[in-house]
């Protein structure tokens, strides 16, 4: 990671980490880079519900004026949203405001280049290079300046698109949907809604403040309840940028983005769409999934976590599926990111050609009991020397003997240590998510939080 790009983007606590000056400056550099040699980029921004969201947009803008950039504004639209629409109306580049699943207080930016994919390292490490160096960037005067104009019908554009995916409508099935607050808030009902589903919502109504609180992808719970209340054939629940989507079947259970890969994956061979015959996943992929993908003779290809290491795979070897066990999904031959709102139709989609309940499609999945925990340090890197805490991750390894797994690494995004548990029941897992949690945080914890 550089001196401001993290895994995905520019994130902080906005305001005083994030702050207005920094996002000028990225406004600036980002414009520049990516300007494809000609002084006037065009360039499209969305952002998400987050009440930091306009000042950051105000001062991107500012800075993307002042190279000459022609702006035009989206509004509220999901991140995937700004990846199809850089790339379909010919931008040269494309600025989500968001931090997706993060809490309220952050914020990010994250740039799309013209083919509608993230930024490669070494643009990032390019823009960081001219945010340092302010004074090799030009600055236009007069006529010179940039422009701005609202493209809010972008996200119609965007829907149709969507829409477009599928075959069949959604008559006949009662969809629960869960928008976090967050940016599919006004997009997800409508693209039910015009599939002629049923539609239950929850987490639509945004403030500005309640973006992931208690709803979205990462909390399923109330969508569960929801399900459950208005006997709904299927729960979708999206995260603050709707990049993301972890289901509900029609009895409650939650199906995570391991099952919805291995429904998606099963279908797409049988239907002779999977590339390879080959998914791409992460190293946090449960044991049970790659048992499934076995029995279907389907190749898994193992990446570092981030859904960025995922594309990267799947673009180095002509691959169309690929996610990760929290519901980034990535359908290639659609899209050049994640998208939780196009994952959801094709998962519908599915039930409804299939004719099978969405249980019945996940029933192929046994997973093992996996346990994660979070541990706030204040150096999250120095988890991987420290002598201590490898001894104990080695100790707990050995006494699993082959029948489980652990991974700890540093957070992309937070300071945080994430610690993932695989094991034979769900006590072993606790035992040993709690004994190794305990290490790190009497060696590396923030006892100051």
């Amino acid at each position: 990671m550089g001196k401001y790009f993290g895994t995905d983007g520019v994130r902080g606590v906005a305001n005083t980490e994030l702050t207005p000056e920094l996002a000028f400056k990225l406004g600036r550099a980002g414009g520049y880079v990516l300007a494809n040699d000609h002084g006037s980029p065009k360039v499209v921004i969305g952002r998400d519900t987050r009440i930091s969201g306009e000042m950051l947009e105000g001062a991107l803008i500012a800075g993307l004026l002042s190279i000459g950039a022609e702006v035009m504004r989206l509004g509220v639209i999901t991140t995937p949203g700004v990846s199809y629409l850089t790339k379909a109306i010919g931008a040269d580049t494309g600025v989500m405001i968001s931090a997706s699943h993060n809490p309220m207080e952050d914020n990010g930016i994250k740039f799309f280049g013209g083919d509608g994919f993230k930024l490669s390292g070494t643009q990032e490490a390019e823009i960081e290079a001219l945010i340092d160096q302010e004074t090799d960037i030009p600055r236009p005067t007069g006529a010179e300046l940039g422009s701005v104009s609202d493209y809010y019908e972008g996200v119609q554009k965007y829907i149709q698109f969507l829409k477009q995916t599928v075959d069949e409508d959604f008559m006949d099935l009662h969809v629960a949907l869960d928008c976090a607050h967050g940016a599919a808030s006004s997009v997800a009902p409508r693209l039910f809604a015009d599939l002629d589903a049923e539609i239950s919502t929850m987490g639509n109504n945004p403030d500005g403040t309640n973006i992931n609180v208690d709803v979205g992808s990462t909390k399923p719970e109330q969508l569960v309840n929801l399900v459950k209340e208005k006997k709904a054939d299927i729960g979708l629940a999206f995260d603050g940028d709707a990049d993301r989507l972890i289901a509900v079947d029609e009895k409650g259970n939650i199906v995570d983005g391991d099952k919805i890969l291995y429904i998606c994956g099963r279908f797409m061979k049988e239907e002779g769409l999977l590339a390879h015959h080959t998914v791409v996943t992460t190293i946090m992929s449960n044991l049970g999934l790659y048992k499934a993908f076995k029995d279907m003779d389907i190749v898994a290809k193992k990446t570092a976590v981030g859904d960025k290491y995922v594309m990267e795979e799947m673009r180095r070897g002509g691959y169309s599926l690929g996610g990760e066990q929290s519901g980034h999904i990535i359908f290639l031959d659609y899209v050049k990111t994640g998208d939780g709102l196009l994952t959801a139709l094709q998962l519908v989609n599915i039930m409804k050609v299939k004719g099978k309940a969405l249980s019945e499609l996940a029933a192929n999945v046994e997973k093992y009991p996996q346990r994660l925990e979070n541990v706030r340090v204040v150096d999250k890197h120095a988890v991987e020397e420290n002598e201590t805490v490898q001894a104990a991750i080695s100790d707990v390894e050995k006494r699993m003997a082959g029948n489980g797994r652990v991974l700890v690494r540093p957070s992309g995004t937070e300071s945080l240590v994430r610690v993932m548990v695989e094991a034979e029941t769900e006590t072993l897992c606790q035992d040993y998510v709690e004994e190794i949690t305990s290490v790190i945080w009497e060696q590396l914890g923030n006892h100051n939080v």
